[in-house]
């Protein structure tokens, strides 16, 4: 299918400023102009993650009497389609900019135009660089990455020959985990072998699957793998099931979907960190509209972790964030 042009873009951004599905009652301005208007714009919009984010948003927006504007790119590697989302959303009237970056450098120079012309942006789950957002709100990945690290040792006992799925190159929060399980396994986990740590499925499913079917045909005797985020895990998972070996080879993933919960289920997988998609979604609309109206906020935040795992899934913790409530989006 052909990429739509610039002008159709545009035209379909606009479009959905005017959404009334997207419309709460109330004032956030304090004027006669009407509601704020806030564009919440992810990396991708397919994920079940990026859903969570919807519905705490559209939550909060609803709570604090503003509107949103949810818009992001097809394919969590469109850079050129997420920069023409920020930028044509900029020039049309929103007030502020809630965002996901897919790199953290590309969006530098549309953020700062975007801030020039009086419209702030909170940054959320992956950083972007320089000073010209006002708040960034996300998982501290690092900390999923030694979590998920020290699953894998316990599960492993210490020894066993491992395989690392990376995910993209620039992208803040995968890599922030990647190097926390690292870093801690060679630490704290001497006696396991790394195999691979150097190869990136890039951000669809097929292509995470393609990338685990070569390194299994490379390497024998993989006992572990580790995947972060939910297009790895799940491209990973097919690949192991296709050989037989989901289960056998010890898997410890990244983010929940129905059908990496339905493995976790099975003991296919053995562990999911956990971050809360709904939490930051909701948090980032609230720091943004604090900053409109001149209320105090916190510039950095940080939302839960948890690990899943067969054993403690259906706790009620653990259970939302599995399964995280999005009837407000069928509102």
């Amino acid at each position: 299918m052909a990429r739509p042009n610039r002008a159709l873009l545009s035209a379909l951004i606009l479009a959905l400023i005017g959404c009334a599905a997207c419309r709460a009652p109330g004032d956030g301005r304090g004027s006669d102009r009407g509601p704020s208007r806030i564009a919440v714009i992810p990396m991708g919009t397919t994920h079940e993650f990026w859903k969570s984010v919807h519905a705490g948003a559209l939550t909060a927006a609803r709570e604090l009497g503003v509107e949103i504007v949810w818009k992001g790119p097809l394919k969590e590697d469109d850079r050129n389609e997420q920069i023409q989302v920020v930028e044509t959303l900029s020039g049309a009237g929103v007030d502020a900019l809630v965002l996901s970056p897919l790199d953290d450098r590309v969006l530098l120079r549309p953020v700062a135009d975007a801030r020039r012309a009086g419209i702030p942006t909170v940054v959320f789950n992956s950083a972007l660089q320089g000073e010209e957002h006002v708040a960034f709100i996300s998982t501290d990945n690092f900390q999923g990455g030694v979590i998920a690290a020290r699953a894998m040792g316990r599960l492993t006992g210490g020894r066993g020959r491992l395989i690392l799925i990376r995910l993209k190159v620039g992208v803040e929060g995968t890599t922030k985990r990647e190097e926390g399980f690292l870093a801690t396994l060679r630490t704290e986990f001497p006696g396991i072998v790394i195999l691979s740590d150097n190869q990136y499925a890039g951000t669809s499913t097929e292509m995470a699957y393609q990338t685990m079917e070569n390194l299994l045909s490379r390497f024998t005797g993989v006992d572990a793998v580790f995947t972060p985020n939910e297009s790895t895990t799940f491209g990973a998972l097919r690949a192991l099931q296709d050989r037989g070996l989901a289960g056998k080879v010890i898997h410890v993933g990244f983010d929940a979907s129905a059908k990496l919960i339905e493995a976790l289920e099975k003991g296919e997988i053995r562990g999911l960190v956990l971050q809360d998609p709904f939490a930051m979604g909701y948090l980032s609309l609230k720091t943004a509209v604090a900053h409109l109206r001149g209320e105090p906020y916190e510039k950095t935040a940080a939302t839960a972790l948890v690990l899943a795992t067969p054993e403690n899934m259906n706790e009620p913790m653990v259970r939302r964030l599995l399964r995280p409530d999005l009837s407000i989006l069928k509102d």
